[in-house]
C-alpha cells in the first residue's frame, strides 16, 4: 500500500509538471525565428507606421537601442506620447518623435509627408507596419473599404510620397508589413472596393495580398536605384490587431480561447523580429521583392506571383490616391 501511495504521489506531481514542461517549450518554440545581429543605426531616419502598441512599438524600442532616430507615424496622439514616452526612458534615445499620421485619410497622409519633409532631407528605413484586420464595413475619410484603404491604400501613397528622399538616401530600405492571410487573398476587380458584398475575412486577406503584389511590383520600379523593398508575415502575434473578431471579445474567448492559444501566439517582441531582419540585416543590402517570415526568405501564394495582377492593382491605386506614376 506504501509504494502504491508512494507511486500515486509521484504521479500528481510529474504529470503537471510534465505538462508545465511541454507548454513552455512549445511557447518558446512559436515565438520563431530571432534577429541577433548587432548593427548601429546612430545616424538613420526611421519611419514606423502604427507603432504605439505591439509589434511595432517593439520595432520602435528596438531601433532606438540601436540608435536611429525614430518618427513614430501614429492616429493616436495619446497613445503615441506615452509610446514614445516609455520607449525613451527605456532606451535612453531622445531622437524619437511623435507624428501624426492617419491612413484612413488621403489629406492627413499628404500632410504628413509634406511636413516630414520639412524636418528630414533623408529617409533610410521606412517600415509600413499599420493594419487593421477583419473589422465591420467601414469606409476611409475618402470612400475606400477600411481594411484596403489602411493596409494598402494608404501606404501605397506614403511610400511614394517619400520615394524621394529614400531615393536620395540609398542605400535604403522598405519594409511591407503583410500576412500569411495573403494565401486566402484575391484581388475582386469585379468589386474591389466591396461596394456588392463584404466579408470581414475576405476583405481582410485582399488587403494582404495586396500588399505583396505592391511589394513586388514597387521592387522592379525601383531596380538600380539603391532602394529595397520587402513584404513579410510577423506570425500569429499576440496584440491589440483582433480586437475587431467578436470571438475574442466576448466571455468565451477572453477566457477560454485566449487561453487555449496562448502557448501558440507570439509576444509583440517576438513579431517584431522578421520587422527588425527585414529592416537591418546587412545581408539582405540589395535583396528586394522578397517575403519573408520568421526571420527568413518564404514562399507567397500563386496568386501573389501575378505580374499582370500586381500591374492592375498599382494603377487602380494610382487613381484611387490620385498619385504620380514613379519615373
Amino acid at each position: 500500500m506504501c509504494v502504491l501511495t508512494d507511486c500515486l504521489m509521484c504521479s500528481c506531481v510529474m504529470w503537471p509538471a510534465l505538462f508545465a514542461a511541454a507548454i513552455y517549450f512549445l511557447r518558446n518554440y512559436m515565438q520563431g525565428g530571432k534577429f541577433t545581429k548587432q548593427t548601429d543605426e546612430t545616424g538613420k531616419i526611421v519611419i514606423v507606421t502604427g507603432c504605439n502598441t505591439g509589434i511595432g512599438k517593439e520595432t520602435v524600442l528596438e531601433l532606438a537601442r540601436r540608435g536611429a532616430t525614430v518618427y513614430m507615424a501614429c492616429r493616436d496622439k495619446k497613445r503615441a506620447e506615452e509610446a514614445r514616452d516609455d520607449i525613451i526612458k527605456q532606451t535612453n534615445n531622445k531622437n524619437i518623435y511623435y507624428r501624426n499620421l492617419d491612413l484612413a485619410s488621403l489629406e492627413s497622409i499628404r500632410k504628413f509627408a509634406a511636413d516630414f519633409k520639412k524636418e528630414q532631407d533623408k529617409l533610410h528605413i521606412l517600415i509600413n507596419n499599420a493594419g487593421i484586420m477583419r473589422c465591420p464595413k467601414m469606409l476611409t475619410k475618402d470612400g475606400f473599404e477600411m481594411q484596403l484603404g489602411v493596409n494598402h491604400m494608404g501606404h501605397f501613397l506614403l511610400t511614394n510620397l517619400l520615394l524621394d528622399l529614400l531615393k536620395k538616401s540609398a542605400p535604403s530600405r522598405i519594409v511591407n508589413v503583410s500576412s500569411l492571410a495573403h494565401i486566402r487573398g484575391s484581388i475582386n476587380k469585379a468589386d474591389l472596393n466591396s461596394e456588392k458584398s463584404y466579408d470581414t475575412g475576405n476583405a481582410y486577406s485582399q488587403s494582404k495580398l495586396a500588399n505583396i503584389l505592391f511589394t513586388r511590383e514597387l521592387a522592379k520600379r525601383l531596380k538600380d536605384t539603391g532602394v529595397t523593398v520587402n513584404a513579410l508575415h510577423p506570425g500569429v502575434v499576440d496584440t491589440e490587431l483582433g480586437r475587431h473578431m467578436s470571438i475574442l471579445n466576448n466571455f468565451f474567448g477572453r477566457f477560454v480561447l485566449r487561453s487555449l492559444m496562448w502557448p501558440l501566439l507570439k509576444t509583440a517582441k517576438s513579431g517584431a523580429q522578421t520587422n527588425l531582419y527585414a529592416a537591418l540585416d546587412p545581408d539582405l543590402a540589395e535583396v528586394s521583392g522578397l517575403y519573408f517570415s520568421d526571420c527568413k526568405p518564404k514562399n507567397v501564394a500563386r496568386a501573389a506571383l501575378d505580374d499582370e495582377m500586381a500591374k492592375y492593382l498599382w494603377e487602380e491605386s494610382e487613381k484611387w490616391t490620385h498619385s504620380k506614376k514613379l519615373e
